[in-house]
């Protein structure tokens, strides 16, 4: 995963991921725009394993993480140099997700990306939808459906890290792991909406694992 060289930056070609565009309107007789970022919307998963009472992330690098750990002036070389600028500068803790870009429903989808990263088959029935939210307002506002499974060790039919060039680890995180993470000063490598879904398990169901 922290293997990483010939990083360097291009313009961006047309992408099936990302379509950037701007967005021209009047509002209370001004006319503004908006410079935005069309992008899938997504589903997240609290994934906790009752077994042994510890709750699943996956770890991978994230290139606009990393970016934004390299120097503006050293943004403008040919390479960035790797030996400055380690990959563990971008790598993010985060909860199962994946997008939406099958022809399926959300819980499918969420189902399928708690088998692909994690290694959990999950039976539709016992995912829990818990709440939606729009991501990244300032540029995206992308929809983002969350949602809550309980599994167990003997649930775990894959390896789990991810498919065809993914590549991801598997953590665990016990609950007193999970409280000192959100009471962290940070700077944290994680998304708002993994650190949402923390204080909602936190908040709802930490308590009966405890006892």
């Amino acid at each position: 995963m922290e293997d990483l060289k010939d990083v360097y930056l291009t313009p961006l070609p047309e992408s099936q991921y990302v379509k950037p565009f701007r967005l021209h309107y009047t509002q209370n007789g001004k006319q503004k725009n908006w410079d935005l970022l069309e992008v899938h919307d997504s589903v997240a998963v609290i994934v906790f394993n009752v077994t042994r009472k510890v709750m699943i992330f996956v770890k991978q690098f994230r290139p606009a993480i990393y970016y934004n750990n390299v120097h503006p002036k050293d943004r403008q070389s040919d390479q960035i140099d790797t030996n400055k600028y380690p990959a563990s500068l971008g790598i993010a803790l985060e909860m199962c997700a994946g997008i939406i870009d099958k022809n399926k429903s959300v819980e499918e989808i969420a189902q399928e990306e708690v088998l692909e990263e994690c290694g959990y088959n999950v039976p539709l029935k016992t995912l829990q939808r818990i709440t939606s939210y729009r991501s990244g307002v300032g540029v995206q506002g992308a929809l983002q459906t969350f949602f809550y499974c309980e599994v167990t060790d003997e649930m775990k039919t894959e390896q789990g890290g991810g498919v065809d060039d993914e590549i991801l680890e598997v953590v665990e995180k016990t609950i007193p792991e999970i409280e000192a993470m959100v009471t962290s000063p940070g700077p944290i490598s994680s998304p708002p909406s993994c650190l949402f879904a923390l204080m909602w398990f936190l908040h709802y169901k930490a308590d009966q694992f405890k006892k």
